[in-house]
């Protein structure tokens, strides 16, 4: 099954018979307008396509699920999908609100504690374009909205490439600080670049989380441990050449019929 699907998700055709066996979680970044000489193009999805994304889902009977490993029933047939972001944008707020409102669905948003208000330092050192991440307000708004929060670390790093008590702090104090300002319990992690190993989860089971998102491809089932939930990552079409020969060739063949008076 998982051979016969893309590698990333751009819409449900492709994807609907894996959907139906098991509780799919689709995994975003930023939403909005691409910036020029950005290097991690895949991070992006226009307002548009995620408008589309959703009520695709939306129209195909499908509702959010809160982020967790799903029940024992076998399967997806209550037609669950979870929604999430990693890291907390700005832009997330700005072009996901108003959609997500529309389709009636719930996302999860993955903040990352140090850095509210700030910006990705962690992508901006490798040369990538800066972008600004929700602050304290933003993030009450996204909650009052009905939206879920959990922890991305205080300040995203590869856990793996830190030393032990460097990555517990990453992990627990970056919850305390969320449950602090927000007044709310944070249950679910998120592994930075999807790094992690198993000394890393047991630090996240040790902090008190329920479950922590990987960036493993596939979907969830009963079996799926809570602590390795497995993702999808969500994005815009790739057009490559044979896509593009294709459709030079349609519109030749458009130009070859003839006119009608």
């Amino acid at each position: 099954m998982l051979s016969s699907v893309p590698a990333y998700y751009t819409g449900l055709k492709p994807f609907a018979g894996l959907f139906a066996t098991g509780l799919p979680m689709l995994m975003y970044h930023k939403l909005g307008p691409r910036p020029a000489r950005v290097r991690l193009k895949g991070l992006y999805v226009s307002g548009r396509l995620f408008e589309h994304q959703l009520s695709e889902l939306r129209s195909a009977g499908f509702s959010t699920s809160a982020c967790g490993r799903p029940s024992e029933q076998s399967g997806n047939p209550d037609k669950r999908v979870v929604l999430t972001f990693d890291d907390g944008f700005a832009n997330v707020l700005t072009h996901g609100l108003e959609p997500l409102a529309r389709n009636k669905f719930r996302a999860i948003q993955f903040l990352v504690a140090d850095l509210l208000g700030r910006s990705n330092e962690w992508e901006v050192q490798q040369g990538e374009v800066r972008e600004t991440l929700m602050n304290a307000a933003q993030v009450k708004e996204w909650l009052s909205a009905g939206h879920a929060i959990g922890s991305h670390t205080l300040t995203h790093p590869f856990l793996t490439r830190i030393s032990r008590e460097a990555a517990r702090e990453e992990i627990s104090a970056s919850r305390k600080k969320l449950e602090d300002r927000f007044g709310l319990p944070v249950r679910h992690f998120c592994y930075p670049y999807g790094d992690w190993n198993p000394a890393v989860r047991e630090l996240v089971l040790e902090a008190g989380y329920e479950s922590a998102c990987t960036t493993e491809f596939g979907v969830n089932t009963a079996r799926t441990p809570a602590f390795e939930l497995r993702r999808i990552t969500a994005r815009y079409q790739s057009i490559s050449f044979k896509t593009i020969k294709a459709r030079l060739a349609r519109f030749a063949n458009s130009l070859k019929k003839p006119k009608l008076h």
